[in-house]
């Protein structure tokens, strides 16, 4: 088959492979139809989640049923599904108890732990992302294994497109679930730092919990342009102003209710601010979360669902602590929202498909990534098409 494989930061190229078979009792094999390429992707791209390993990489797929495991009965072949990106086993403590599917005990067996260090302790498996998380091929391919596909597919409606579900695989449960930790009780400003894909989802969810007022923090003009058009929000240019000094000017001082980091560790920053993460063993920076910190409110919450990857010295803990912050953050559990989500989508409470910038197919996936990479031709989202 066909498949997008990472080699080494920024080479990844379109190359033959075997294709995938059945593993395991619980194990599916999805042919694809629609696959993302998302902004965590380019962590890995860009070398700041690097693999010694050449592998498949793509975390939001969606496709047909080619094959199951004799466990497997809630699906069949020819069943269409949108596949969770995170792998989980839906049994053990972390899956069922807390519904922390990222977290799942099972999925990653070579570097699961508790530690949660930049390379020792890891959470559970995910597909298409390192070594680190289980090792897994993932969905920018023609095939793809699924594991405990007993638990982890959703069947789709025939009433509903490809680009009309597919981002229940990712940035929809991730930008929901940035606004549900924050526990929105009716009325509240909610700054989204981020236009980009997870972030419009966040804007949309917000509206969705009841916020009064959602504001999108950028500083690409076109990536604001479309958080006003796909989210219908209001926006400001970080580049241009002081976001708390703005936000506090329209919340009588205080500041947001609630701000979410929806942009992680590879926020623009300058050469100095580079060498010095460098020198500290830093991946990328902690700007954006620093600058969520200071526009919330007192007694506010600030939510992380932008990808950190290391430790950063000078972490501002003593404001958080002065101004009684709520801190929530880690990867979206997916299967705990899909359900709920889709029903959004199939009464039309919500839109995902208007942030689609380019659709490719497979072939050209180097082009994809190159473009959403360096921000080029308006690129937001890229989906590509076997």
């Amino acid at each position: 088959m066909k498949a997008l494989v990472y080699h080494k930061p920024k080479h990844v190229s379109v190359d033959t492979i075997p294709d995938p078979i059945i593993q395991d009792s619980r194990d599916a094999i999805i042919r694809v139809t629609a696959t993302a390429i998302c902004g965590s992707d380019l962590h890995i791209y860009n070398g700041l989640i690097p693999d010694k390993q050449k592998f498949v990489i793509g975390h939001e797929f969606m496709g047909v049923v080619e094959e199951t495991g004799t466990d497997v009965s809630n699906i069949k072949r020819g069943d269409r599904v949108v596949v969770p990106f995170p792998i989980s086993c839906g049994q053990c403590y972390f899956c069922q108890q807390q519904h922390l599917h990222t977290q799942c005990e099972n999925s990653n067996p070579e570097f699961y732990g508790p530690e949660g260090d930049i390379t020792k302790g890891k959470g559970g498996g995910l597909f298409g992302y390192t070594s680190l998380y289980g090792g897994y091929d993932g969905g920018q391919a023609e095939y793809v294994r699924v594991p405990y596909a007993d638990f982890g597919p959703r069947k789709v409606p025939d009433s509903l497109t490809d680009d009309q579900v597919l981002f229940l695989t990712d940035i929809f449960p991730t930008g929901y679930s940035s606004i549900d930790w924050a526990n929105l009780q009716g009325g509240e400003t909610v700054v989204v730092f981020g236009c980009g894909p997870v972030g419009i989802m966040a804007q949309k969810s917000a509206w969705l919990k009841g916020a009064e007022r959602v504001i999108g923090v950028d500083i690409q003009p076109y990536r604001l342009e479309k958080a006003r058009r796909a989210a219908n929000v209001e926006t400001i240019n970080a580049a241009e102003q002081d976001v708390a000094e703005v936000v506090r000017s329209m919340t009588e001082g205080r500041g947001a209710d609630v701000c979410v980091d929806a942009v992680g560790m590879e926020a623009d920053r300058d050469i100095l601010d580079k060498a010095l993460g460098t020198l500290g063993g830093q991946a990328g920076t902690a700007e954006v979360l620093e600058n969520a910190f200071n526009t919330v409110r007192r007694g506010g919450t600030v939510t992380v669902v932008g990808v950190y990857a290391s430790n950063y010295n000078q972490f501002p803990f003593g404001k958080i602590f002065d101004k009684a912050i709520t801190l929530k953050a880690g990867q979206a559990p997916v299967q705990r929202y899909i359900d709920q989500l889709l029903e959004h989508v199939k009464n039309g409470d919500v839109v995902l498909d208007d942030i689609i910038t380019h659709r490719l197919p497979l072939s050209e996936a180097e082009h994809g990534y190159k473009i959403f990479n360096e921000k080029k031709d308006d690129c937001l989202k890229v989906v590509l098409q076997p």
